[in-house]
C-alpha cells in the first residue's frame, strides 16, 4: 500500500503527528509526504500530479478556498481529511479539531485565573488561522461578558496592563514575550499569555507558557488506525487547557 500524506507545513507538533501515524501504520504501507504551505496553486498541482499513484490520500486542506473542489477529483472511497474539516468535506472520513469548541472550553476551564485580568485579546492574523478559533473566542467572551479584543497582528499595539493575550501564532508569541520587558509588564501577573498548540519549549520559556492544544500524537495514531481497520468516522481529537506560569 502506498499513502499520500499532504500536509500544510513542518513545525514540532506536525512532526510529532507525523511521527506517530508512521509509526502506528508499521510495515502496512510505505508514505510519501508533501506540503502545500498555504498555497492553493500547488495544493492544486499535487493532487492533480499524484491522483492514482496511492491507496490512500490523507490531506490536511486548512483554510484554503476551494479545497473541496480539487479534492473530489481524488479516488472518494480512498480520501480521509486531517486537523481541520468543513462541510463541504463531511462526505470523507476525519480526525479534526473542534475550534470553536475547544477554545469555549480551555477558556472555561481557566476562568478562575482570568478573573485577575480586565480584558482579553486574541491575536487572529486571518491567513493560515482556522475561523471557528475567532468564533469561539467571541462567544465565550460575549456569554461571561468579558471585554475583548480581535486584532491582526501585534505590530504597533500597546501592550496593556490587565489584558490576557490568546496567541496562535508563535510569532506573535515572541514578540509579546519580547515587547513585555521593557515595559516593565510581568507575564503571569500583570498580563496574561495563552498560547496555541504545545511545544517541549514552552514549558521552560518565560516560566512556561499556558497553552490550549490538541493531541498531536493522538491524532496521527487515530487517523492510522482508522485506515488500517478500514472505518469512516469523523473523529474530534481531544483539545486541553495546559495552564503554566503565564497565566
Amino acid at each position: 500500500q502506498r499513502i499520500f500524506l499532504l500536509f500544510d507545513e513542518l513545525n514540532s507538533f506536525k512532526e510529532d503527528l507525523y511521527n506517530s501515524f508512521k509509526e502506528a501504520m508499521g510495515n502496512y504501507a510505505t508514505i510519501d509526504i508533501f506540503f502545500h504551505y498555504f498555497n492553493i496553486d500547488l495544493f492544486k498541482k499535487l493532487i492533480d500530479e499524484n491522483n492514482g499513484d496511492y491507496s490512500k490520500y490523507v490531506i490536511m486542506p486548512t483554510i484554503l478556498k476551494d479545497a473541496h473542489v480539487h479534492i473530489k477529483k481524488l479516488p472518494a472511497n480512498d480520501v480521509y481529511i486531517l486537523d481541520q474539516t468543513n462541510d463541504e468535506l463531511e462526505d470523507y472520513p476525519s480526525v479534526h479539531q473542534n475550534f470553536v469548541k475547544d477554545i469555549y472550553s480551555a477558556l472555561e476551564k481557566g476562568k478562575r485565573k482570568l478573573k485577575k485580568y480586565t480584558k482579553l485579546v486574541l491575536i487572529f492574523p486571518d491567513f493560515k488561522q482556522p475561523t471557528g478559533m475567532q468564533f469561539g473566542f467571541k462567544k465565550f467572551c460575549e456569554a461571561n461578558e468579558y471585554p475583548f479584543e480581535i486584532i491582526p497582528d501585534i505590530t504597533n499595539y500597546q501592550l496593556a496592563k490587565g489584558d490576557v493575550y490568546v496567541i496562535p501564532n508563535d510569532r506573535h508569541l515572541v514578540k509579546v514575550i519580547e515587547e513585555a520587558k521593557p515595559k516593565g509588564l510581568k507575564i503571569g501577573k500583570d498580563i496574561g499569555i495563552i498560547s496555541y498548540n504545545d511545544t517541549p519549549l514552552k514549558k521552560v520559556v518565560a516560566n512556561g507558557i499556558t497553552t490550549i492544544s490538541t493531541d498531536f500524537k493522538a491524532m496521527g495514531t487515530i487517523m492510522a488506525e482508522m485506515i488500517l481497520a478500514q472505518q469512516k468516522q469523523h473523529i474530534e481529537n481531544k483539545s486541553s487547557l495546559i495552564e503554566r506560569g503565564s497565566l
